[in-house]
This record gives structure tokens, sequence and C-alpha cells, in this order.
């Protein structure tokens, strides 16, 4: 395993810096979270323009042919700065796997998405049927088309994107099907969420749908559905390292600049011991995640892999967002200063992931199986 950065990725994820903290300001997400859907058009034109958007995709949608690392590259600068901008769903998910498995029509909404065009999503959370799981959600077949019903939670960008990736179960297994969100039965509800992000309920009622709107068969709708989890994971964590890792440099600064008895606070062994375990911390989420996105890029991912990222992400996620608070003190929750969001963004990350405690568990079931 060769954790040595690709020259697209250091390039990349330059670019995408320079462009983000040129526009993503703390005056500028002050103003999006009074917005009705938090989206920041002006840093997501820009992106699309510089060619970051599609830079990660395959060639056949008028991508660069590079990949996952590359995208978390993205996703970790986009972290950072704390972005409003779709990018994990409408370009890591959601045209990445139209790229893959869609057809020509639907690999041309995936170019359309490369270019900034459209905005696409994914709706993948919602109740589970049983293990392995099938989404709740059930598609029936309905002559040459498809009728679909259920109810998918927190899907990101729901009310932007002109098409919803939605995984139903099919008699047959399980499968995934464009919807369109202004077709008849479909309705979407905005949630308000610990981050302000823009994400919604999205109720079907007896949606049809037209056979071509089957991503990929029936046949290879595990499969794709276990790509759009697998990378979903793998980008969130990516995220919430980004988050982490200006967070810590946030408080650090601080905790140097902040003076108690005529000597910084950082001096004082207490905050100097979170500040050490934070920085281990984010270390451990780097490591983990560095390893479960090479691996998913080289086709050697692991459900151990995969899991272990999530657990970091969301478990040194948890004690270095409140240690940001802790050593801020009372200037940590004043909405006015920049360091609550990025405790905000760290807690959203975390309850996307799913507790530490429960990928614990998952991931020592898997070893035990895997050992018997």
């Amino acid at each position: 395993m060769d954790f040595t950065r690709t020259e697209a990725q250091d390039d990349l994820g330059q670019l995408t810096r320079s462009i983000t903290e040129k526009l993503v300001t703390s005056d500028r997400l002050r103003a999006l979270d009074g917005a009705e859907d938090r989206f920041d058009d002006v840093t997501w034109r820009s992106l699309a323009e510089s060619g970051v958007l599609s830079a990660a995709l395959p060639e056949t949608v008028g991508g660069s042919g590079f990949g996952i690392l590359e995208q978390c590259s993205v996703l970790q600068e986009l972290g950072r700065t704390l972005a409003a901008v779709p990018y994990l769903p409408s370009i890591t998910l959601a045209a990445s796997a139209l790229a893959q498995f869609g057809s020509a029509e639907q690999r041309d909404l995936a170019r359309k998405a490369a270019l900034g065009e459209t905005i696409l999503t994914v709706a993948l959370a919602e109740e589970y049927n049983d293990e392995p799981a099938r989404p709740a959600t059930r598609a029936e077949p309905d002559g040459a088309g498809w009728v679909l019903s259920g109810t998918k939670t927190t899907v990101p960008v729901a009310t932007l994107a002109a098409r919803l990736l939605i995984p139903a179960s099919t008699p047959n297994g399980t499968a995934v099907f464009l919807i369109d969100p202004a077709a008849p039965g479909v309705t979407i509800t905005r949630q308000q969420v610990v981050d302000l992000s823009a994400e919604a309920i999205v109720e079907l009622d007896d949606v049809r749908v037209a056979a071509s709107d089957l991503v990929g068969t029936e046949e290879r709708g595990p499969e794709i559905i276990d790509s759009l989890l697998t990378r979903a994971a793998v980008g969130i964590s990516a995220l919430q390292l980004g988050t982490l890792e200006r967070a810590l440099e946030m408080v650090s600064d601080y905790a140097r600049e902040r003076t108690q008895f005529d000597r910084p606070i950082g001096s004082f062994q207490a905050v100097a011991q979170r500040l050490s375990d934070a920085y281990i911390d984010v270390k451990g989420v780097r490591l983990a995640v560095t390893q479960a996105a090479w691996q998913l890029d080289d086709g050697s991912a692991t459900e151990a892999s995969i899991r272990t990222a999530k657990f970091w992400a969301a478990d040194a996620g948890h004690r270095v967002a409140h240690t940001v608070i802790h050593v801020h003190g009372g200037v940590g929750l004043d909405r006015d200063h920049p360091v609550h969001r990025y405790f905000l963004a760290a807690k959203h990350n975390e309850f996307a992931l799913g507790s530490a405690t429960d990928q614990l568990r998952r991931l020592g079931r898997h070893l035990m199986l895997v050992r018997s």
C-alpha cells in the first residue's frame, strides 16, 4: 500500500483550496445560514468553471479519468472551509455511479453535472427491513415501467436536484432508480439539521418511472447500492478530515494567542494535553481515511477498512469538536465567531456516519465472522 499522494491529488487539492479560501468567508457563511436552501452558487460555479467538478470523473462523461482518491482531496478542502456545495452527492456519488453503471442517456446527466449545469443527489438514508440491508422503499413492476413508494430522509440538496438516485427493493432484490423530483407523487419537505445543510425528506407515493429510469440492471442493483454506500462513507470521512484539520489549526492558534495569568493558555498542562490528544486523533482519521480511499481506488477495499475509517471519523470527530469548543470557552459558543460552525459540521458528519459505538460493534462482528 502506497500512501504517496498523486500529482492530481495535490493539484486538485490546491486548486480547490485557492477557490474556497477566496470565496467561502465567514460573512458568506453567515449569510447562507439564513437561506432557505444553504447552497453557495457562486462557489459552485467557480468550481465548475475551473474544472474541479469534472476532473475526478471518467472520460466517458467529460472528466479527466481520475477517481476517489482525487475526489477525497477535493472533499477534504471543502471540509476545511465548510463550503456549502453538493460535491459529495452530485459528483462523488450520483455522477460517478451514472458514469460507471448508467445508460448513454444517464451518462449525459453525469456530463451535465460535471459541467455544473445540473445538480444530482442520492437518497440513501431510511429505515431498512433486515440484514443484509434492503431498502424499505418498494419498486413494483408496472407494464414496461415501475411504481415506487416509500420515504427517504436527510436527502442532500433534494430541493435543488434535477434527478434523485433512489435505491429500492424489487420483487427480485434491490435496484436503483432515477426520479424526477417534479414527478407526480413526489413530495419534498425541507428538514432542519444540526449544521443547517440543505437536506430534505423525500416521500414517494406511487411514483411511476419508465424502464429507462432503472440505473444499470436489477441484477447489478446490489453492486450499485454497495458502491454508493461505500463511496458515501469514505466521502463523508474525507469531509470530516478537512473539517477537523482546520478546527485543530484554529484552536491551536487560539491557545497560543489567548493569555491568562500572563501566560498563553496552551502552556497549561490540561489544555496542552487536550490539544495533544486532538492532534493524535486527527492523524488517526487521516491514516484511516487514506487507507480506505486507497483501497477503494485500488479495488481491494474491505468492510473492515471502510468501517475503520467511519469509526475514526465519527469517534475522533466527536472528541476534537468538543475540545475545540472547550478550549475556546464562551467564544466557541458565540455565533459571530467562526469556530462554532466547525463544531456543528463535525457533529453533522458524525451523525451521518453513524455512532462510533455502532461502527465498532459492526466491525467487531465482521472480524469475528472473518476469523471463523
